[in-house]
């Protein structure tokens, strides 16, 4: 494994400095987020990123991510124009040899939670979702917002956009996301760029929105769309562990032995109800997920992608972006490569 850390650029609270500094890390997980989405990232601003990671000593194992245009998940007339932009964008990435793009198909609101500072019996703070509490959220009205979403978009635009989803059924959603990955996954393959879907987290519909990939059998049937490792996918282990329906370390065993996976999330949940979780210290005996069984598949596969610990508590009075912290984030990090290390020399 090649053990990565997600920065959000010059603007991240977190310095590469401090990164590196972290035992054992060697790529740095990151992204252009200064344009709108649907338009095309130049080359040179790719480059003068991956200049500033790497005068840092580390490199850029990924970029996390490239995000999809609604018009695209929507299969609307001008998708085909941001189908254009977004290919152009893998065309620059490949130019500038950065191997990985992650990316998801969650119509409008990426990842979902209904507290940010949840209080643990340690002192911590974590990120949690509840379902009761997230079925009296309006996010048309504002009440919720988050880092993983897009803040450009207007209560207008939001209006919009759910009007729109009225109409969109599970299976038109495939519809259009195999439109885009069969017009995508040629290009990333002919620049050497592998793609790497994120599943839906949660896992399930939220706020009346479709979401299909959640399970092995929707990941089984993303890689069936186009047959190739470029057409791969992000294995993260809390978004598919949130699910009581979902065994993670089985389905990464699965896919890694199929050669789908292209990047890996890790980090641990604690399941409190049918569909309610806290997020939780990257231990298994922390959370509900068997880390060390997720630990050991990368082994038996010898698994040469990026790692990322993912989000990750708040500890030791530090304060900042909800989940990316960089206390239990490096904790994560060594208690990853301490499994890793043990588990390669057995």
């Amino acid at each position: 494994m090649k053990m990565s850390f997600r920065w959000y650029g010059e603007s991240d609270e977190i310095s590469l400095e401090y990164i590196r500094q972290i035992p054992g890390m060697e790529g740095i997980v990151t992204a252009i987020y200064d344009i709108p989405v649907g338009e095309v990232w130049p080359l040179e601003k790719i480059e003068s990123l991956k200049n500033t990671v790497e005068k840092a000593g580390l490199e850029i194992s990924v970029i996390e991510s490239v995000p999809v245009h609604e018009d695209i998940k929507l299969g609307k007339e001008t998708r085909d124009c941001f189908i254009a932009n977004y290919q152009e964008t893998i065309r620059n990435i490949g130019k500038a040899n950065i191997p990985v793009v992650c990316y998801n198909f969650m119509p409008i609101f990426d990842w979902t939670r209904t507290d940010l500072a949840h209080p643990l019996e340690d002192g911590s703070t974590t990120l949690i979702y509840d379902e009761k509490i997230l079925e009296k959220m309006d996010p048309l009205t504002g009440e919720l917002s988050l880092p993983g979403w897009d803040s450009s978009y207007t209560k207008d635009d939001l209006a919009s956009l759910f009007a729109d989803y009225n109409n969109i059924t599970k299976e038109d959603l495939w519809d259009n996301l195999t439109y885009f990955l069969q017009k995508v996954i040629p290009v990333a393959k002919e620049s050497d760029v592998k793609m790497a879907i994120h599943p839906d987290d949660p896992p399930w519909d939220i706020f009346g929105l479709p979401r299909i990939i959640t399970n092995q059998e929707s990941l089984e049937r993303v890689c069936q769309i186009y047959d190739s490792p470029y057409n791969g996918l992000t294995m993260c282990s809390g978004s598919l562990g949130a699910s009581r329906d979902n065994d993670f370390p089985a389905m990464l065993d699965h896919f890694l032995a199929k050669d789908r996976v292209n990047f890996i999330h890790a980090r641990n949940v604690k399941l409190v109800g049918k569909k309610s979780f806290e997020e939780a210290a990257h231990l298994s005996s922390k959370g509900s997920i068997d880390m060390k069984a997720a630990v050991e598949a990368m082994a038996k596969h010898n698994f040469k992608g990026a790692v990322r610990p993912d989000h990750g508590r708040n500890i030791w009075g530090e304060k900042g972006r909800p989940g990316y912290g960089l206390y239990d984030r490096a904790l994560g990090a060594t208690y990853l490569l301490g499994l890793w290390e043990a588990l390669k020399k057995d």
